[in-house]
């Protein structure tokens, strides 16, 4: 039996979601709490890596093998030995292929930021505090302008070795409600801090220190882009299965 779960977690206090030794992360708690659960080893796949301090507010993961409680009980089974800050949502059977991040078609992250001249203890640790207004249409002509296929090597941080660094960016969002401005992309994969560098530099872009993104793209010059920004600010916010 392959077993899926969807999850939502407040990553402020984990080291991301990879399995680490030294540290606590989303995927070791959960690992825990799930053999606990079921009396039992598992090996617990997630649907990609999540940085340290990064959010969820959808995230899927897989673990094969008998499960002796029912799918519909086992979030709840789960949950009464997770943290308050992690939650499973549901659990349910899906095909013995399926790999929570080899089968994903489609991962979205949304990086949210506050403008206000004075911090909001509300929102500390849960989006980017800038004391300015923002361009919000000369950022959304910039996200336009990132979006397709392209080689997206000016916003990848290295780390994480790949095969290539082209990627297709399906949607580039900028909405802003009440001085919270949300950026929102959709991608078939997204290279190491890309959706972090992204949102750096339609700051940037804000701030007029980077215009052409054309030529940006072009050059692969990852100095010439905006910074990698804080990771308190992201979270994945959608993942897509056939």
């Amino acid at each position: 039996m392959n077993t899926m779960l969807t999850l939502r977690f407040d990553g402020t206090h984990y080291h991301g979601w990879q399995p680490q030794k030294e540290f606590a992360t989303v995927c070791g708690t959960v690992k825990a709490a799930l053999e606990k659960t079921l009396g039992r080893t598992v090996t617990l796949h997630g649907c990609g890596r999540t940085d340290a301090g990064v959010h969820a507010e959808v995230y899927a993961a897989n673990f094969r093998g008998e499960c002796s409680i029912p799918h519909e009980r086992l979030p709840f089974a789960i949950n009464s030995r997770l943290p308050r800050d992690i939650a499973v949502l549901s659990a349910k059977p899906v095909p013995d292929d399926f790999h929570a991040i080899n089968s994903c078609m489609r991962k979205q992250y949304t990086y949210r930021v506050y403008t206000s001249r004075m911090r909001d203890p509300l929102r500390e640790g849960r989006a980017l505090h800038w004391p300015r207004p923002l361009d919000i249409g000369r950022m959304r002509g910039a996200a336009r302008d990132f979006t397709g296929t392209h080689d997206f090597a000016c916003v990848r941080t290295m780390g994480t070795p790949v095969k290539s660094t082209v990627r297709t960016l399906y949607a580039f969002d900028i909405e802003e409600t009440g001085g919270l401005v949300e950026f929102t992309m959709r991608a078939n994969g997204f290279l190491y801090n890309m959706a972090r560098a992204l949102a750096g530099t339609l700051l940037w872009v804000s701030e007029g220190k980077v215009a052409d993104i054309p030529a940006l793209i072009a050059s692969g010059d990852r100095a010439a882009a905006g910074p990698v920004l804080p990771a308190h600010g992201l979270y994945m916010t959608g993942v897509w299965y056939a």
